[in-house]
């Protein structure tokens, strides 16, 4: 092969490797995609996920399957996206439970971080301190009055110790700087009954799964935990309007797709969640379930991301929460 044939393949060569990205970013999508949800059906994050899919669906020109593999701190749906073909065909359904593990367990077989690329938040969702309709406590001020005043005898229920829920009670008791019982039940269901009948003061939870029962007049909403009240109960203050001005908490779902994802597709995902999102039926769908859609580009997901492991991390370290 004589020189000018070897610089005419030279020149192939590296005009086709600067063409590659441009023609996937082209050809992208070219079979379904899905969408890996670390939760069962029915729950606010598959719902979540459901409804961007179908708009996502609309946009993208193929379908966009949501697949539910439940499993402890959402490992096992993380692993698999991590492995999975970077070529933007599999996302993960990321949540404040990502950050969560990234702490609470000794070893995963990914790092949360490294191994995913964060395409948009999808929508955050109110966390909100409860007590008993009939309870003596009216106010968010008169809970914390009693808590300091008795220390040790206010009796603070959550769901399972490490959940999202838990993890707000363990701030909340740091917040209020004040000794009080945290007190881990195995669902919502068991904290709203042990509320009820008595067995706890109040309680730390999602604000989606026990809406109902605060608009029925069977629990009442102390505060909720979020920067700015929630548009689903206005007249509800912030915990920071309660008397804890520095704390703030509040649970948030995005997508992700592994890391090694050519950023051309990660660009053209990132615009048709941005669209969905944005999109009215997307919004009122979310809002029905007591979610604020809100996206965002990949760089602020990513710094969601590592923000909050760094802020439940601390949580965990101080609640003395063991390692799994």
């Amino acid at each position: 092969m004589n020189i000018l044939s070897r610089c005419r393949n030279t020149l192939c060569l590296l005009l086709a490797l600067a063409l590659s990205p441009l023609s996937w970013a082209q050809s992208f999508p070219s079979k379904p995609l899905r969408i890996v949800v670390p939760f069962g059906a029915g729950g606010v994050a598959d719902l979540t996920a459901r409804t961007v899919a179908q708009k996502l669906s609309q946009l993208m020109g193929q379908p966009v399957v949501v697949e539910n593999k439940p499993g402890a701190g959402g490992i096992a749906a993380s692993d698999m996206v991590a492995k999975a073909e970077p070529d933007g065909h599999t996302m993960l359904l990321m949540s404040n439970g990502s950050a969560v593990s990234a702490t609470l367990f000794k070893s995963l077989p990914y790092d949360t971080v490294r191994d995913f690329t964060p395409i948009s938040s999808l929508g955050f969702f109110d966390i909100v301190v409860i007590t008993a309709s009939e309870s003596r406590f009216k106010t968010l001020p008169d809970l914390l009055a009693y808590a300091r005043n008795n220390p040790g005898k206010l009796n603070l229920g959550s769901i399972n110790i490490g959940s999202t829920q838990n993890l707000a009670a363990e701030l909340f008791k740091s917040n209020a700087g004040v000794d009080m019982q945290i007190v881990p039940f195995n669902g919502t269901p068991a904290v709203v009954n042990a509320l009820r009948g008595g067995q706890i003061d109040a309680g730390v939870e999602i604000l989606a799964p026990v809406i109902g029962q605060i608009r029925g007049g069977a629990l009442r909403a102390l505060a909720v935990t979020s920067e700015r009240r929630s548009a689903i109960l206005p007249d509800v203050p912030t915990a920071r309007e309660g008397g804890l001005p520095a704390y703030v908490a509040a649970s948030w779902n995005a997508l992700a797709v592994p890391a090694k994802t050519p950023k051309e597709v990660v660009a053209r995902l990132n615009r048709e969640v941005i669209a969905s999102i944005n999109s009215p039926e997307v919004k009122n769908r979310l809002a029905e379930l007591s979610v604020e859609a809100r996206a965002s580009s990949p760089e602020q997901a990513h710094e969601l991301l590592v923000s909050e492991i760094k802020r439940w991390g601390d949580v965990i370290v101080r609640a003395n929460i063991p390692r799994q």
